[in-house]
């Protein structure tokens, strides 16, 4: 296929391979020229292409292909699966360092998450936990740990869903792709700031700062802020809070949830007893204030 010239559909879609066989065959009197060069190369496509019609206005021609994180301790694994991807009109960012996935989910914004529960340093769980603090983005386990008690696991840990390897290409697409419609677009921002700047409070690195000045929290309470702030400006119910900030085996507990959120308004409120911030929400729930 090396060096292959054809006039082919002008517009950009993901999985080239697939599409080679649908040609255009425009009448030639609505188009004055059409080239296009491919460039076949590691299995990607690098395209470009001149569209001049006759008497029709240019269309924009725009890529539409969605990001992918892959996170995979096994290093032949995380290939194979960049490939399939990438074969299917994803854009792909890989890496098998837990350490690093967080930083690249920060710089690369991707639209959905593929992990792995099995990873050095940093077990898959812990990383879900660090996404779901940041971002909405769709997140898929997809590993090799299949047994019930891990699926439910990573499911309320707030997956979206859960793949045990091996898993036909045709059915992790699929299920990639149900995931992308059902989510709308998340923005993954590292620092939020409320109150004009005076309410910092950054994700990676887990810190915060009132009024410039650094709060420090424990994990727990972290924990706790992160999902009180993914919703500010809703009453989240006390039952759904605890889960959603330390996962689903604390529903429950509600004495706790009360207690740490006198603890974050000791430590992060100027008058604890009149909270700006942290709101209750009499008989329901607390509200973090968007302002």
């Amino acid at each position: 296929m090396k060096g292959y010239v054809a006039v082919y559909d002008a517009a950009w879609y993901g999985g080239l391979w697939r599409k080679m066989s649908s040609l255009l065959t425009a009448p030639a009197a609505l188009l004055g020229s059409i080239s296009l060069s491919i460039k076949l190369e590691n299995e990607l496509a690098v395209i470009a292409c001149r569209i001049i019609f006759r008497g029709l206005p240019v269309r924009q021609i725009q890529r539409q292909n969605r990001k992918i994180l892959v996170i995979d301790g096994d290093e032949a694994a995380l290939e194979s699966t960049a490939r399939l991807l990438i074969r299917r009109g994803f854009e792909v960012v890989k890496t098998h360092c837990a350490a690093q996935s967080l930083r690249l989910a920060y710089q690369h914004q991707p639209d959905l998450t593929l992990l792995d529960v099995l990873m050095p340093k940093m077990s898959g769980w812990d990383i879900c936990k660090r996404l779901r603090e940041m971002s909405t983005m769709p997140i898929i386990f997809l590993s090799a740990c299949s047994s019930v008690q891990d699926i439910v696991k990573g499911l309320e840990l707030g997956a979206d869903d859960y793949i045990a390897k091996p898993c036909h290409d045709d059915e992790l697409a699929a299920r990639i792709q149900a995931c992308l419609r059902r989510s709308p677009a998340s923005d993954m921002s590292e620092e939020l700031v409320f109150n004009r700047g005076r309410f910092r409070i950054n994700v990676m690195n887990r810190e915060v700062w009132v009024n410039d000045s650094p709060r420090h929290l424990t994990p727990k309470e972290f924990s706790l802020l992160a999902a009180l702030v993914r919703q500010a400006g809703r009453v989240i119910p006390r039952t759904d809070l605890a889960a959603a900030a330390w996962g689903e085996e604390y529903r429950g507990a509600i004495a706790s949830l009360k207690l740490y959120i006198h603890y974050l308004r000791r430590k992060l409120e100027d008058n604890p007893q009149q909270p700006r911030y942290i709101l209750t929400a009499r008989g329901v729930g607390y509200r973090f204030v968007k302002s």
